[in-house]
């Protein structure tokens, strides 16, 4: 065992006289000894009831034969955060994430891992932490949240976030405003569409790193406590077995996985997370085999914000279990990829049935016979931006328009509100990269204020930021290289004509190369936004978009 380091032989003795301080005894010291990270927390809706599945974890650990220890994971609310400073806080998390989990498990020397988490940026980080370490892990989430009900109708925070764009355009009233407010998330867990924690959760099944339901069980269901005991004694079994994140998050392993993302239409942000979590696990995942899987992967499922179905439908429906057998049928799965249940891609989903085709379309039937997500590029983002396809309304997929160019986020919201975004337009928001913010910030604000105020099938808005998983419309992110390293994204003028095609991958801003390299030339870095703490630190390591944001290590990359 591992942490024989910490807990036998003479040189140990004062070790064990820590552990004696625990309360731990001698036959708790005798076997393995299993981390649960447990991501808790009161102020993150989707983590209020973690505390319940640590709990849960830790009998399943006990009943199996292993010795849970809980430490804890920060996480943010992308809600809460959204739409000001606290934005910066949110994609840079996923970093002090898995440093602090790899330095917990390797300083007490943890022979297996449990991790629990639920939202954005804690489901990634604690993958890329799985994989550096790299000693038998399960995940298992805090589970989505129930759709709320307004006028008879399911809806979810994305509809909280229009109605205030309705507001603004004089469609709706505060009482209509209040109504949505009290009544779009009713109960504890990741907000109720496929925004980017449930994305990444169901991708953590379609990785083989969590076990049938993580992604689609409600938060409230009991059913999601046995799936948290079950969690806990599937680790002493790959612990048993040796079986660790490397064995499971193969390459093969990440193909399945955007598969499954492109079935899904899950968020924009898993073409951020997916190539970090690769990155840790030692796999190249280059962005440009998105649009090769996204070709011949059929869209499945519309949830929303992209359709009026919510994770509990889809749970009801056969969960992602039943999506990855629609998609098997047509020869895109590999299903010899090994997983936490110790059998094998194939072997979970024989028996799956896809319960509900409204739902879950078959593959005969799908939403469009490509993927969600597109990857873009042209002379604004030579190195690629990205799009969910599956959220843009048809008549947006080619659009030409007007650039109307923002430098901040707020600007371009004050714009938008303030009725200055007329349709055709192309609202371009930069310095809101990865270094240029510093942070990355979702976009949730405007693409909602322009769904709000009736412009959603006229308007395009195109960033070096991101978008949240609720997002939807014509909003493509990850431009990239960013405005703040020199990008064309800088270069825009107001005015310039930009060209979008969705279907042949294409985003251009119609000037010369001339006249791009004559602006290239004339342009001069902008001073950093933040030049203290953490986030100057994060700018001054992060790697573009593109790359999935990662840290730099110097003297290797």
């Amino acid at each position: 065992m591992r942490s024989d380091n910490v807990r036998c032989g003479m040189q140990q003795a004062p070790h064990r006289s820590l552990f004696n301080a625990l309360g731990m005894t001698e036959e708790e010291m005798k076997k393995p000894m299993v981390g649960i990270v447990s991501s808790y927390n009161e102020i993150v809706p989707g983590h209020m009831n973690l505390d319940k599945i640590v709990e849960a974890v830790k009998l399943g650990v006990a009943m199996a034969g292993g010795t849970p220890v809980v430490f804890p994971a920060i996480a943010v609310c992308d809600g809460i955060a959204m739409g000001h400073v606290g934005m910066k806080y949110s994609l840079v998390t996923r970093d002090l994430i898995a440093d602090s989990t790899e330095c917990m498990a390797l300083a007490h020397q943890f022979d297996a891992l449990v991790m629990v988490p639920n939202c954005d940026k804690n489901v990634p980080g604690l993958l890329m932490a799985a994989a550096r370490v790299n000693i038998p892990t399960v995940f298992v989430s805090g589970g989505p949240m129930l759709a709320g009900h307004v006028k008879g109708q399911k809806r979810s925070l994305s509809s909280m976030f229009e109605a205030v764009g309705s507001y603004a355009a004089g469609t709706m009233t505060e009482e209509d405003v209040t109504e949505f407010e009290n009544h779009v998330c009713p109960t504890c867990g990741s907000c109720s569409g496929m925004y980017t924690a449930n994305s990444m959760n169901c991708l953590t099944e379609a990785l083989g790193m969590g076990l049938r339901g993580n992604g689609t069980i409600p938060a409230v269901y009991s059913e999601r406590i046995k799936l948290a005991k079950h969690a806990g004694m599937a680790v002493m079994e790959m612990y048993r077995r040796n079986i660790r994140p490397r064995d499971i998050m193969t390459e093969a392993a990440f193909r399945n996985a955007l598969t499954m993302d492109m079935a899904l239409g899950c968020s924009t942000n898993s073409m951020l997370h997916l190539p970090a979590i690769a990155h840790e696990a030692g796999v190249d995942l280059n962005l440009d085999i998105a649009n090769e899987i996204s070709a011949k992967t059929p869209n499945l499922c519309h949830l929303a914000p992209a359709g009026p179905t919510y994770m509990e439908d889809l749970n009801e429906a056969g969960g992602i279990y039943a999506v990855m057998k629609e998609i098997s049928k047509k020869g895109l799965l590999n299903l010899d990829c090994m997983t936490v249940t110790g059998k094998t891609v194939g072997e979970n989903i024989a028996n799956a049935v896809n319960k509900n085709p409204e739902v879950i379309r078959p593959v005969e039937n799908p939403y469009s016979q490509t993927g969600g997500i597109a990857i873009l590029r042209g002379n604004l983002a030579p190195d690629s931006a990205v799009v969910k396809r599956s959220a843009v309304v048809a008549e947006m997929l080619k659009h030409e328009g007007p650039a109307r160019v923002f430098d901040c986020e707020e600007d371009a919201i004050a714009a938008i509100k303030g009725g200055k975004i007329v349709a055709g337009d192309v609202v371009v928001i930069r310095y809101e990269g990865p270094k240029g913010g510093p942070g990355m910030r979702e976009m949730l604000n405007p693409t909602s204020a322009i769904a709000g105020m009736g412009l959603g099938s006229s308007v395009a808005l195109i960033t070096d930021g991101r978008f949240s998983g609720a997002s939807r419309g014509a909003s493509i992110g990850h431009c990239s290289p960013e405005a703040a390293v020199g990008g064309p994204i800088a270069m825009v003028e107001e005015g310039d004509i930009i060209s979008i095609d969705i279907d042949a991958h294409k985003l251009e801003v119609k000037i010369s190369d001339e006249e791009m390299a004559a602006r290239k030339a004339k342009w001069q870095p902008r001073e950093p936004r933040v030049t203290t703490g953490y986030l100057a630190r994060y700018a001054a390591l992060v790697t573009s978009a593109d790359k999935g944001a990662v840290l730099k290590v110097p003297g290797r990359d």
